[in-house]
């Protein structure tokens, strides 16, 4: 089971740590179970259901995604790949080490070969690419 992170606090912790792995447009950062803790957790209380909530799943995966606007300046298009670094991190959830997971775009993907903020062959470029780096980060 996938959740999704939305305080700025947790994505502060995850990206003090060294990306675990990166390819030409895409960083993954990990922050292991153990110190995974959430900064809602035993704080406060969430309207999330306890049976709902990720912390009660086998294996928690807490997802993030940061596409920042100096890479992606269209909306459409940040839309579009946080949509598949959602989609694919989804379909390899049971394959990830528990605990917090951000994937952030760290350069924009080339104007000339890409010119449609959402066309078909970015959509594919982007998910091959998460693909193959879900699959190094599973491997390290």
């Amino acid at each position: 089971m996938i959740a999704l992170l939305k305080r700025s606090d947790d994505f502060e912790r995850v990206l003090r740590t060294r990306s675990r792995v990166s390819s030409a447009h895409f960083a993954l950062h990990h922050l292991g179970a153990s110190a995974a803790e959430l900064s809602t957790d035993g704080r406060s209380s969430t309207s999330a259901l306890v049976d709902d909530s990720p912390g009660r799943a086998e294996n928690p995966v807490w997802l993030g995604t940061i596409v920042p606007k100096r890479h992606a300046r269209r909306s459409v298009t940040r839309n579009l790949l946080k949509r598949q670094i959602r989609a694919v991190v989804g379909e390899r959830a049971r394959t990830l080490a528990a605990g917090i997971w951000v994937v952030r775009l760290r350069a924009p993907f080339d104007k000339a070969v890409y010119p449609s903020a959402a066309s078909e062959p970015l959509r594919l470029a982007a998910r091959t690419e998460l693909q193959q780096l879900l699959i190094r980060a599973v491997a390290a």
